[in-house]
């Protein structure tokens, strides 16, 4: 897909003889203003995915606000969307990700007053927090419903990319991520004991196979590890801007108990702990009864004293959007259900569709 801007008066190169120009401000805005349209999202992708120039555009527009908060509106309306609308609306997000300068300039950008986030009123808050915050609240969302592991997978993936970048995380968007912690190991335990309950018995009374709850261990434990890695990631590069995630940590201290010896997590938890142990001691230190400001003053007198050095180093979080091996699978039978709904005019008979199902999602 190969055009540029109107505004660029450089000559195309003569690899490419059919490219076309058009206004990529206009598109820009014409794209912040349609994204409640499962078309203008679908654009957005494929723009995003396959030209390099709108995307090299877009990620140096100093209003990202205005394209991300329509996207972040549609994950956090999951329920009432459709899964294809859901699946581009992350994947953008992921692309998104994929830039170190987007991961910083979104904790520079701050909103006022987010009507639409119901859950607790937020008079003020980065982008980059409110962010986090309905990437969280989608993987909260398909852990109870859809369990979709595609979907885990991309909102985890975006979580890594940022994670290195967190700064000024808003109180709330800290305590969500611990919060999110706290739901996986209790889901955790809760798998854990029916495996062990499973063994005792590989036949069910009526000889029914029990369900493989191995597994679902398994599964579970590769998000667990990944949201450890996320929280390792941020207090490794960026601690010193982040005390209210050391607040959470502290908060919820005891949730990491049960991980520091499980082999799944010894390495990862290192760091994890060795901030836990340093901060409590200053706590404790401090004496009993502290206010939150109080803590949250030792706290930050205490990243300016913890040496850095003794933070393991762990390889970079980085993952980056693959289309699958068959696109046109998800794609096909998607573009053509919204030609058949957007086809003003004509008439498309019901029962001879088979490309799509008519009350598929």
């Amino acid at each position: 897909m190969s055009f540029k801007n109107t505004q660029d008066n450089s000559p195309f190169p003569s690899s490419i003889p059919h490219a076309f120009q058009i206004n990529f401000n206009s598109l820009y805005t014409t794209l912040c203003e349609q994204q409640t349209s499962d078309q203008a999202t679908l654009l957005l992708y494929t723009l995003l995915h396959q030209n390099s120039n709108i995307r090299t555009y877009m990620l140096a527009r100093t209003d990202m606000e205005n394209l991300v908060l329509p996207i972040l509106e549609i994950l956090y309306h999951v329920e009432e969307r459709n899964s294809h609308h859901v699946y581009m609306a992350l994947i953008i997000l992921l692309i998104l990700t994929e830039d170190d300068g987007f991961n910083r300039s979104i904790h520079e950008v701050i909103l006022k007053n987010i009507t639409w986030y119901s859950e607790r009123v937020l008079t003020e808050i980065s982008l980059g927090s409110l962010l986090i915050l309905v990437v969280i609240r989608t993987i909260q969302y398909n852990m109870t419903r859809t369990r979709d592991k595609y979907l885990h997978t991309n909102c985890l993936a975006a979580l890594a990319n940022m994670s290195a970048q967190f700064r000024s995380l808003h109180q709330y968007a800290a305590q969500r991520i611990i919060s999110l912690f706290s739901l996986l190991s209790k889901k955790h335990n809760k798998v854990l004991e029916q495996a062990t309950q499973s063994l005792r018995g590989s036949l069910s009374s009526n000889d029914v196979p029990l369900p493989d709850y191995a597994q679902d261990l398994n599964v579970i434990e590769e998000v667990i590890r990944m949201m450890l890695e996320i929280i390792n990631s941020c207090l490794t590069n960026s601690l010193h801007h982040n005390p209210n995630l050391v607040y959470a940590l502290l908060y919820k201290r005891d949730l990491f108990e049960q991980f520091r010896t499980h082999p799944s997590f010894q390495d990862i938890m290192q760091n994890i702990d060795l901030v836990i142990t340093f901060f409590n001691s200053r706590l404790l230190q401090a004496g009993a009864e502290l206010s939150v400001e109080r803590v949250l003053e030792i706290i930050k007198q205490g990243i300016v004293a913890l040496p850095k050095d003794r933070l393991k180093k762990f390889p970079e979080l980085k993952f980056k959007y693959v289309e699958e091996e068959q696109p046109e699978e998800f794609f096909i039978p998607y573009v053509w259900s919204l030609v058949y709904s957007s086809a003003v005019g004509l008439y498309w008979s019901p029962q001879d569709i088979q490309l799509f199902t008519m009350d598929s999602d």
